[in-house]
């Protein structure tokens, strides 16, 4: 990554430390990213092929949707008289049911009366006498006239492949040519229970060819990843196949904008300053010419960012030489472990903003060593890992 324009924001007064009082300067600014691959200003062009199960649009569903009602309302007729025939079946079982029933209380009553009178008494008391129980008369309920509803476009995948292809993008590039040629086949979302929850793969394959040598060809989301915490049978499978979709035309798109696109990214450095007039004025011009020279900074113009590096080590070498006049030992004296605490934090961090991570390994190690003198808040501790794991990222 290349640091190629940096942008400073705002200034805020942060805390201080008992006589020396302390500022913070947030600036805030902007690496532009190299992609893995560079083209050509001119070669900026590519095209989209698209290949899904989707060709489905909103009109075709609304259109589907009003046949639908029509076959309905032919239909009722029909349905009206099925509804009627079978009512009547029901009442005939019904009357059938009840002399069943009236039978079989008849038999059991007549079979009951020839029991003793301590047996009967017996199945009284457990509620095993005889009872006549009668099956629910059947109620008619006529069906109702079809009245049409506009359908909810939620339980439908609209989407087809031009649609699809016009989804994917290309930061700086424009759809007019075919330097790159982009081959998209994005399978149906699968959906999967496991423990009582939903998860999802869509098999998409990513061709990219650059004037006509294939680059990339690479299958993604072929695991099954969490979607929902209720089952299949619980979830609306068209709404979450469209929200699949989306993430994985997002996915589509950062992965090619990784790949061939720069990009401008916006970062911030945290510096700090001791504020007291006097003894420190040599530290304010320090963080004057630091801050002013880093927002100064323009790859685009050599001259500028020449002098604008120039301006800045000004700054640097006098955090460097106050670190010099620093007694460790005595927290008393006006260059104490305090004072150095903060130039060793601007330094590493100044550094990692740079992207010279050896020199903010040498600030690091300087520090380390008279760490035993420099006490820490728990914020400062959290800073100090952070920076220790930017410095040693591999990646």
């Amino acid at each position: 990554m290349k640091l190629n324009c940096l942008l400073g924001l705002f200034l805020f007064p942060l805390f201080t430390l008992n006589a020396q009082s302390i500022s913070t300067e947030l600036v805030e600014y902007q690496v532009l990213r190299e992609p893995k691959i560079s083209i050509d200003t001119n070669s900026r062009q590519y095209s989209v092929t698209v290949t899904s199960p989707y060709n489905l649009t909103s009109d075709e569903v609304y259109a589907q949707s009003k046949v639908d009602f029509q076959t309905e309302l032919k239909n009722f007729d029909k349905v009206t008289a099925d509804s009627e025939k079978e009512f009547k079946q029901k009442l005939a079982d019904y009357d059938a049911d009840v002399a069943k029933a009236n039978a079989k209380y008849k038999s059991e009553s007549e079979e009951f009366k020839k029991l003793t009178l301590l047996e009967r008494l017996t199945l009284q008391d457990k509620n095993q006498n005889p009872k006549l129980v009668l099956p629910n008369r059947p109620i008619y309920v006529a069906p109702l006239k079809p009245v049409y509803h506009e359908p909810n476009l939620q339980n439908f995948v609209i989407i087809d492949n031009n649609v699809l292809a016009s989804q994917v993008n290309i930061d700086g590039f424009t759809k007019d040519g075919n330097y790159l040629t982009i081959l998209l086949d994005i399978k149906k979302t699968n959906f999967q229970d496991n423990s009582g929850q939903t998860y999802a793969n869509q098999p998409t394959t990513l061709i990219v060819k650059q004037n006509g040598q294939e680059k990339i060809n690479k299958i993604f989301f072929q695991e099954y990843k969490y979607i929902s915490s209720y089952p299949t049978n619980n979830i609306n499978k068209p709404h979450e196949e469209q929200q699949h979709l989306k993430k994985v035309v997002a996915f589509i798109n950062n992965y090619l904008n990784e790949t061939f696109a720069f990009k401008t990214i916006r970062y911030s450095v945290r510096l700090q300053s001791v504020k007291n007039k006097g003894q420190y004025d040599d530290l304010e011009k320090a963080d004057i010419y630091v801050s002013t020279n880093l927002k100064k900074l323009s790859p685009e113009n050599p001259q500028i960012n020449a002098a604008a590096f120039t301006g800045m080590q000004k700054g640097i070498d006098i955090w460097r030489e106050t670190l010099t006049k620093i007694d460790f030992k005595d927290p008393k004296t006006d260059f104490n472990a305090k004072i150095a605490k903060f130039i060793y934090f601007n330094l590493m961090n100044l550094n990692l903003a740079l992207d010279k991570k050896t020199e903010a390994e040498k600030v690091l190690n300087e520090m380390q060593e008279n760490l035993i003198y420099i006490k820490l808040n728990s914020s400062e501790e959290t800073e100090l890992k952070a920076i220790e794991k930017q410095i040693y990222k591999t990646t």
